[in-house]
Parts: structure tokens; sequence; C-alpha cells
């Protein structure tokens, strides 16, 4: 199946040069020069990864971001020319998966994109991957449709908060260090701090309410997954 990238990028130039790496990569490209075009076309089409410029005209890049994780959790990554780390935890707290800073290297961007959907895609049962991970807590997951519930009901999470909690949960009862979330969901390139790992992980509790105990901090260490009933 083609996959379709929304680019949301006001410059021409820059939104050029990223539609034709995605296009000689096999990818179906929509074109937005603005936020409100940007959302339109996401209500018209379906689409699998967006790339979303911060600076827009008519309506800037985190509006968009806020409107779109009202209804889906597709993947999103930012783009800024701005460095200032506040700009980018809010990215984050509003449900982006990944940013990238002005300039960025074409290349880079498209590795970027493609391990983002490389793992959402849909895996046959081997090892210790299985069709459902389910807790004692009540919170379970369906790996081939990417849903979480808890208590049956279901749980609304982007891709990066499923990456998070599926790899606590697999590793049920062991510590797992902010570094060792970093390189998992994120790579060995990604240039960050704790407190984007820390953002990312307040959402996942605030959505899973009651059950969001069973992530526990452990002091100077990392997170840990345990049932709490």
């Amino acid at each position: 199946m083609q996959r379709t990238i929304l680019i949301v990028e006001d410059e021409p130039i820059l939104r050029e040069i990223m539609k034709d790496y995605f296009i000689n990569e096999g990818f179906d490209v929509l074109e937005a020069g603005d936020g409100k075009e940007a959302l339109s076309l996401f209500q018209e089409r379906e689409v699998h990864l967006i790339i979303l410029d911060i600076m827009l005209p008519e309506l800037d890049g985190w509006s968009v971001c806020r409107r779109i994780r009202k209804s889906s959790n597709v993947p999103i990554i930012m783009l800024t020319a701005r460095v200032d780390e506040d700009d980018t935890l809010l990215g984050f707290e509003l449900g982006a998966d990944d940013y990238v800073t002005k300039p960025y290297s074409p290349p880079i961007l498209l590795a970027r994109a493609k391990r983002l959907l490389d793992s959402r895609t849909v895996r046959e049962p081997a090892d210790d991957i299985s069709d459902r991970l389910e807790s004692g807590s009540g919170i379970a997951v369906h790996f081939p449709s990417r849903t979480v519930t808890v208590d049956g009901t279901n749980c609304n999470l982007t891709h990066t908060e499923f990456e998070i909690l599926t790899y606590l949960m697999k590793n049920k009862g062991i510590v797992i260090t902010r570094e060792q979330l970093v390189i998992k969901i994120w790579g060995y390139d990604f240039v960050g701090d704790d407190r984007t790992v820390n953002s990312h992980i307040r959402n996942l509790r605030h959505k899973l309410g009651d059950k969001s105990k069973c992530i526990g901090t452990v002091v100077r260490s990392g997170y840990k997954f345990e049932d709490h009933a």
C-alpha cells in the first residue's frame, strides 16, 4: 500500500525539496502552505504521517497539531527554525512524535519519517511479539490495530505514547532508564533531554487515568511498569 505524507510548510522551495525526496521513495505526497489548508486536506484524505512546520500563516503548527490530536493519532514530525527547548516541549505536550530543527538534512528527515511509519507496520506474531498484551490492572494492547483499552474502554494514544507504554509493559517490573527510552523510541540520533521523556510520560499517565499509577517513577533512574488493581 502506498503511504501518504502531508507536508505542511509555507516556504515553497523547502516544500518542493521534501516532496521530491518522498516521491522518489515511493510515497504519495500532499502539500499545504498554511495551517487551514493542512486541516482541510487532513479531513479530506487518508494521511499516514504529517510533517508540520510551526511558523505558518493562518494557523500555526501548534494549533494544527492540537486540533488533529483531538481525533487522530497519526504520526506528526514538527519542524522549527527555533531552538528554544520550551518550544520543543510544547510540541511534545501537544502530541507531536518527533521534532526536527531547521536547517535539516532531507535524508535524515526521510529516515525519521520511515522509522515512525515502519514501527506502525503490522507484523506477524513471533518470538516475544503477540497479537495482544494485557496487564492485571486492566490495560490491554492489541498490536495489529495498535489500540489500547483501559478496563475495556478505548484509550486514544499517540504513536509515541503507544510505543512507550508497550515497551514498559513488555519489561514489567524492570526499571527502564530515560536513555533507554530515547534510544528505543527515537533512536540514537535524537537530540533531546530528560524533559522530553517526562512530557510524554505525563501525557500517557493522564490518558491512563486511574491506571496511571502502573507507571512508577524510580528517582534518578527512570520508570517501571507494575500492575495495580
